[in-house]
């Protein structure tokens, strides 16, 4: 009995990955740049430093990264409570680094770091609105004066190559807020 419930629950979580990177796909592949000129990169003692002047943070990648991209996409939330109309009420930028050796053939884990406004990430964790259909929201990795910046829930569920490289990477806190970062 228990097996076949949990079978039923790894089945719909299996079903909501699919269908989240369905629809963030088009706009991967759409809105993909090499560092812009808000962004850049930093190579220092082996290690590689993106930098965010816009949201103000920096990510150390293991030098096997040389070479990374930055797709810039949007992370929706929407209003809580809704089931069938899922009204969008906010939405913020979702950053993912992309591992160099990524192919549409063999893709890899990207790294995807959302970010939020502090009010917005008040918000959230109030339950306003939600994001995607995971019963758990997206999980603070750092913030800096201005925003909040997380990983989203599940992200690398599907466990394609590269997940545990992606696992090892953060878990050594690679994310450093800074205040330097645009006024918008």
């Amino acid at each position: 009995m228990r097996g076949c419930r949990m079978k039923r629950i790894a089945l719909m979580l299996l079903i909501g990955v699919l269908l989240l990177g369905c629809s963030n796909k088009q706009n991967n592949q759409s809105q993909q740049s090499q560092s812009d000129q808000n962004n850049n990169s930093v190579i220092k003692n082996e290690e590689i430093i993106y930098k965010s002047d816009q949201y103000g943070f920096e990510f150390l990648l293991p030098d096997s990264w040389k070479g990374y991209t930055i797709i810039d996409d949007t992370w929706e939330g929407f209003a809580a409570g809704e089931t069938k109309s899922q009204k969008i009420i906010e939405t913020g930028p979702l950053i993912s680094i992309r591992h160099p050796k990524w192919s549409s053939e063999e893709p890899r884990q990207d790294i995807p770091i959302m970010v939020f406004t502090l009010s917005q990430w008040d918000s959230l964790r109030k339950e306003q609105f939600h994001i995607g259909a995971a019963p758990i929201g997206p999980s603070e990795i750092d913030k800096n004066s201005k925003y909040v910046f997380a990983l989203p829930a599940r992200y690398n569920f599907s466990f394609p190559e590269g997940y545990q490289e992606v696992e090892d990477i953060l878990n050594n806190k690679p994310l450093k807020p800074t205040e330097n970062f645009k006024a918008q």
